[in-house]
């Protein structure tokens, strides 16, 4: 185990680093972050801020040399920086975990190879190859890139084979994943860590709502049937043993109309979703990741009180810094604010979360919230 007092070292500077280095520092590690940004949120809350970038010779020296374990905010961190520290000191998680996750269609690849179900894809190198795909795939249907992409960037809707290539060549004519758009009853995601002796640990499964392909809700428990909240439970936790994975992970679903449950996409690390777990559960998801990094045995993931998360973006701040007093005027709503110096249409700001006993009543709380700030 590594204890309190110790280095942890964090490859990426975003909020999710941030939440990260809060929990590391109240549990008493020092925490140094590495980004090229030199405002990055994170670097403001570190013990250090090496302002390099994720390839620099010296700042992955200072890293192996100083920290006691590494881990990451996001996956698309080069495999290379991660193999480099991984020859010092324990990379948690691996890089062969990020790698599978960093291009989407060796990622669905993989999720079938499971046996677990995804929405029918084709990968798709070149546009020679859109017309044989979108035979295959059917209408309606998206194309992504296969890289790059999140929260709704690089991917356009497509309705026909001459909309895929054009699509292509809108997303630059890089290797793409051309995915059949369901009919969807419902999203949600489930967050887990599993530890170094293969242990594993999740959360509620929280149910999902997107505007603009940006998560706008996370509702706690998710309303859906209990057998496909379990199922979901047990295919994030055959994802993780599947990978070997050692840290904090997410793993995103569609529920369809019909009943299906499949496989979206897999997160290495926390996820938005699990921002709720901050002020509804006895144990974060990001304290929960300083002890599988560490070696730590899991905090208790118990749900204290159903909850509502909810997103701030950029947008908000368009007339200025929003009237907070609306918020503060509720006693059970608890703000989150990033830190970031530009507010940016798309951008996340912060989320709030409202607890309460009546999961409907929070719902219409939170949304009255909303539409206030």
């Amino acid at each position: 185990m590594i204890l309190p007092g110790e280095t942890l070292g964090m490859l990426g500077g975003g909020q999710l680093g941030r939440m990260f280095t809060v929990a590391a520092r109240t549990l008493g590690y020092r925490v140094l972050v590495l980004d090229p940004d030199t405002g990055s949120p994170a670097g403001r809350m570190a013990d250090e801020h090496l302002h390099a970038a994720y390839g620099d010779a010296w700042a992955l020296e200072q890293m192996a040399g100083r920290c006691a374990a590494v881990t990451t905010e996001f996956e698309n961190i080069p495999a290379d920086t991660l193999e480099t520290l991984a020859q010092s000191l324990p990379v948690r998680p691996s890089a062969a975990c990020l790698l599978r996750t960093q291009d989407r269609g060796r990622e669905k690849t993989f999720i079938q190879s499971l046996g677990l179900p995804t929405a029918p894809f084709r990968v798709v190198g070149e546009a020679v190859e859109l017309d044989d795909a979108f035979a295959q795939v059917g209408a309606p249907a998206i194309l992504k890139r296969a890289a790059l992409g999140y929260d709704g960037k690089g991917q356009i809707p497509v309705d026909s084979p001459e909309a895929a290539r054009r699509a292509f060549a809108d997303l630059g004519s890089v290797p793409s994943v051309l995915e059949r758009r369901v009919d969807l009853a419902m999203e949600i995601s489930v967050v887990l860590s599993r530890g170094v002796d293969g242990s594993t640990r999740s959360y509620p499964v929280a149910e999902n709502v997107h505007r603009s392909g940006i998560l706008h809700t996370s509702i706690v428990p998710a309303r859906a049937p209990g057998e496909l909240v379990e199922a979901a439970r047990q295919a994030a936790m055959r994802l993780a043993e599947a990978m070997d994975y050692v840290g904090l992970m997410a793993v995103e679903f569609f529920i369809t109309t019909a009943g299906e449950l499949l496989v979206n996409e897999i997160a290495p690390r926390p996820h938005n979703s699990g921002h709720f777990t901050l002020d509804a559960c006895v144990t974060s998801q990001f304290e929960q990741q300083v002890r599988a990094v560490c070696g730590l045995p899991f905090g208790d993931t118990r749900l204290l009180s159903p909850v509502v998360m909810v997103n701030l973006l950029g947008d908000l701040w368009a007339g200025g810094e929003p009237d907070w007093s609306a918020l503060f005027r509720h006693p059970a709503a608890k703000l989150h604010l990033y830190g970031k110096a530009e507010a940016r249409p798309g951008r996340k700001m912060g989320h709030f979360c409202v607890l309460g006993d009546d999961l409907e009543r929070v719902i219409a709380e939170a949304e009255a919230i909303f539409d206030a700030l």
